[in-house]
């Protein structure tokens, strides 16, 4: 029997909590491969950086919110979490105003560590 490959893999989250799917499908396809026991790690940018603000209100949108899901992929092995600074500057965010722990890097030095991944997606 063979034994399994480690890849490294960076999901890109560009995209609002709410509106679109992206987030949502990218979150279940982050789980999926972190129960592969891949090197997962994520990425929020642009208007991404919304899907990790503390107190999401989704009622009034009618849609559940699946926020807190962030909490758990600590579970997952997944502890590689980015934001960039520069979504967070000019969306008028601060660390504290998320949810879950994250490094915080320049445009420049995600792109750099996206150079370091074997597969890159984009949400």
């Amino acid at each position: 029997m063979s034994e399994s490959v480690v890849k490294k893999f960076m999901f890109v989250n560009r995209k609002a909590p709410y509106g679109t799917i992206y987030a949502l499908e990218s979150l279940e396809v982050v789980l999926i491969t972190a129960a592969f026991d891949q090197d997962v790690s994520l990425v929020f940018l642009d208007d991404g950086v919304f899907q990790l603000k503390k107190s999401q209100q989704t009622k009034a949108i009618e849609i559940k919110n699946f926020s807190p899901t962030y909490r758990a992929l600590d579970g997952y092995d997944v502890e590689k979490l980015y934001v960039e600074k520069e979504s967070m500057d000019a969306r008028g965010l601060t660390e504290d105003d998320l949810l879950v722990d994250v490094t915080v890097l320049s445009s420049a030095e995600i792109g750099a560590l996206m150079n370091e991944q074997d597969v890159v997606l984009s949400f």
